[in-house]
């Protein structure tokens, strides 16, 4: 069995013992994308039996994923990733959680996939698009292409037909491109962005100095995926040439007037017919919300509009109108 064509050789898993304090449900540190810091994540390699009955599920539906280092596991946020999950009639599609630029599923997705795990849902997440060992920093239309053998993963293992996409930052405008021109349309029911970056940025996407390779910035060549969510980008040019939105998938997109990062911050919202479209402002909600790009999917209002969004009727949006508590 090749381990290494799984999802660029890596299967999302989280052993207990291997989980890192964010991982493990710890309130990250608030800061903006400019002053994240990298964080090597831990693997471990796969020689117990039960192990490789999660990887033999995987292998037979990701036979054309890229390869990369065979025998190693991603760490997983906590709640997600239970590869023996089988979706409830109350929430028939699984939630695939997809992390933006510079972040992990594990640091992503802390807070996140174990609220939505609690609420009854079965949650998966992944890494992609790792250059130089720094996740979604690759070129966004290839880290698509390793979306789509993971939502298919993910369909095989529950028996779904559908799944929901819950996406940050570039996470949640990348899986627009799977669903446009890689095919995925058929099998998402919704995608909810949360401060996706749609039409690009007016600022630059970089990080700390220093914390990652100087060449890991905006047009730098470590950060294909940070020069083609620039406004006006041939990446953007190509995505929004057949219109915000395709057939099929409903979409939810959560924004927060205080976004530093994906600016102006109106650019993250979609055009399309109400009933397939829903653009939330953090603010019109909860105007005392003062939520930045990178902590909003921490943010407990946003964990309310998404839980809302999942759980309205199959290929509708969320509702326009619900209020969720801002406490």
């Amino acid at each position: 069995m090749d381990v290494s064509r799984i999802t660029g050789g890596r299967i999302p898993n989280s052993p207990p013992s291997t989980l890192t304090p964010h991982s493990r449900g710890a309130q990250p540190k608030r800061y903006s994308v400019s002053q994240l810091n990298h964080t090597s994540r831990p693997k471990r390699t796969l020689a117990k039996s039960a192990a490789l009955g999660a990887i033999a599920l995987l292998c037979g539906s990701l036979a054309s994923a890229p390869a990369a280092t065979a025998g190693t596991v991603d760490v997983s946020p906590p709640g997600a990733n239970d590869w023996s999950c089988k979706p409830s009639a109350a929430h028939p599609n699984p939630v695939i959680l997809v992390p933006g630029t510079f972040e992990s599923m594990a640091k992503n997705w802390a807070t996140m996939a174990p609220a939505l795990k609690s609420e009854g849902y079965c949650v998966y997440a992944l890494n992609y698009g790792t250059t130089n060992g720094i996740d979604a920093t690759g070129p966004i239309a290839d880290s698509a292409a390793q979306l789509a053998p993971f939502v298919d993963a993910v369909l095989a293992s529950t028996g779904a037909k559908k799944v929901d996409l819950v996406g940050h930052s570039q996470g949640g405008m990348m899986p627009r491109y799977y669903m446009g021109f890689l095919g995925g349309a058929k099998k998402v029911n919704q995608l909810v962005g949360i401060a996706p970056s749609n039409h690009g940025t007016q600022g630059l996407i970089t990080p700390t100095p220093g914390s990652v390779p100087p060449a890991t910035s905006a047009g730098g060549s470590n950060c294909q995926a940070c020069a083609d969510q620039q406004a006006g980008s041939p990446f953007l040019t190509k995505l929004n040439s057949i219109g915000d939105t395709v057939s099929g998938p409903a979409y939810t997109v959560i924004s927060t007037t205080h976004d530093e990062v994906v600016t102006p911050y109106q650019s993250q919202f979609l055009a399309g017919p109400a009933q397939k479209v829903t653009n939330i402002t953090i603010q019109d909600k909860c105007p005392a919300d003062v939520i930045e790009h990178d902590q909003t999917p921490n943010d407990p209002v946003v964990q309310r509009l998404v839980s809302n969004a999942l759980g309205r009727p199959a290929g509708q949006p969320a509702d326009p109108a619900f209020q969720p508590s801002c406490l």
